[in-house]
């Protein structure tokens, strides 16, 4: 098939070897961003340079579907290699110019991309039976990506103009205000020509969906009002909590915090240092959220094996029985080493201690060409043969973002981004600097 020849990148993106004696925390981060790395470089769609949903050795089928969010993500993964040399800039700037032609081309409703597509075709690529239109929170993922590297690709050349000519056309022309449904004050994750919004699900938190109202603020021709956000978002029925678990306290979201994807997806540009709002400081719910987590599993209350200090981690992930949100109170025994690895910001000490542990001690059964696999669960004897790229994703920016924090400055420069957190009423140093 002509999208399985995937382009290699040069000899000096090429990443290091398992072999290679691994002798500090700082070049064992450095080798798993890279390995991470070749799912958005080498696995990437030859056609439209868009994620792939996911790699599976035992299938060949899927390969032509791209995912939008992880896209998103693997822009970030792409201005990371771009900046520590892995690739050359022109390289970066040439498969972003790919990436963002094709999505100009592609299916889009009021501006608003699917969630998945066909990586040669651009149609929307049908996840449930209704899900055949514009998909809110997934363009979200995508915009946030691409706003980093309309930021980073900021040379007075041809290709990089070009580049961030593209990536402000899809951004300024994402109609967040139709999600409103006619003026309602709450935003809806999908609308399409041919089932309107009978799929009926509004965005509500708390969960991994604070970056879509964000942006929705931000939208220099779209935006929503600060109402739909303070009478929408926060409404929702898992938004306050401060109730204790594992003795921490914690201010939002479900019991026990819910998957750790929570703390990762919105945050992987929007810099939590210091960010607040009438409802919360979001590095302190972040933080209590990832430390309730790793406190279950190093509680263990249902005797799976595997579980503890160095092995912790519940999101959503693949699983025995397939994919599932896995959390402390929906626990299956699955640890994702995205859960544990893309915390690192938060809490290092414990994220140094799981990776140390996922490379030394389990290595031989989660490192791969792609780096870690997405799951495992020890109680079944059950390694994962995947990777996801919205799993993948998050490992590599967010040990960036632990490194230089280089996503969170991209993106928190974006002078649109300033102007929409401001209306919504949020605190950060970002804002007081600019």
């Amino acid at each position: 098939m002509q999208d399985q020849k995937r382009r290699t990148p040069s000899r000096r993106g090429r990443p290091t070897k398992l072999s290679v004696p691994v002798r500090s925390d700082d070049e064992l981060l450095e080798l798993v961003q890279r390995q991470t790395f070749r799912y958005f470089w080498d696995f990437a769609h030859a056609h439209s340079g868009l994620a792939r949903d996911r790699s599976d050795p035992k299938s060949t089928e899927g390969l032509d579907t791209v995912v939008t969010g992880g896209s998103g993500f693997g822009v970030m993964a792409i201005i990371i290699a771009a900046e520590r040399k892995w690739i050359q800039r022109e390289e970066a700037v040439e498969r972003l110019t790919k990436m963002t032609s094709f999505l100009l081309s592609a299916s889009s409703f009021h501006g608003v991309l699917p969630h998945m597509l066909n990586g040669v075709t651009g149609k929307p690529f049908h996840f449930t039976r209704k899900d055949d239109g514009g998909d809110l929170v997934e363009t979200a993922y995508l915009l946030t990506g691409l706003l980093c590297a309309r930021q980073y690709f900021d040379r007075d050349e041809e290709s990089e103009r070009g580049l961030r000519w593209r990536i402000t056309q899809l951004w300024e022309e994402t109609e967040w205000n139709w999600h409103t449904r006619d003026g309602m004050n709450v935003l809806y994750w999908h609308w399409s020509p041919n089932n309107g919004w009978s799929m009926n699900y509004e965005i509500r938190g708390w969960n991994e969906c604070l970056i879509t109202y964000v942006l929705a603020a931000s939208s220099p021709r779209y935006p929503i009002e600060p109402g739909v956000y303070h009478k929408g978002w926060v409404e929702g029925v898992n938004f306050k909590n401060g109730r204790d678990f594992y003795g921490i306290e914690l201010p939002l979201g479900p019991d026990y915090g819910g998957p750790l994807f929570f703390t990762h997806y919105s945050f992987l540009g929007l810099d939590p240092r210091g960010l607040k709002d009438r409802y919360a400081d979001y590095w302190q719910q972040n933080l209590a959220h990832i430390r309730i987590n790793h406190a279950h599993c190093v509680r263990n209350p249902h005797r799976f094996a595997g579980y503890g200090p160095t092995s912790w981690g519940l999101t959503a992930s693949d699983g025995p029985d397939g994919y599932r949100p896995f959390a402390p109170d929906k626990d299956e025994g699955v640890i994702a080493p995205t859960a544990a690895l893309s915390s690192m910001p938060y809490t290092p000490e414990y994220s140094l201690a799981a990776l140390r542990h996922f490379y030394g001690g389990l290595g031989k059964r989660l490192w791969r060409e792609y780096g870690f696999v997405d799951a495992f669960c020890e109680s079944r004897d059950w390694f994962a043969a995947t990777h996801l790229a919205i799993d993948q994703g998050p490992i590599i920016v967010m040990i960036e973002n632990y490194r230089t924090g280089l996503l969170w400055k991209l993106f928190m420069s974006c002078s649109e981004i300033g102007e929409g957190l401001r209306r919504l009423g949020f605190e950060s140093p970002h804002l007081a600097s600019s």
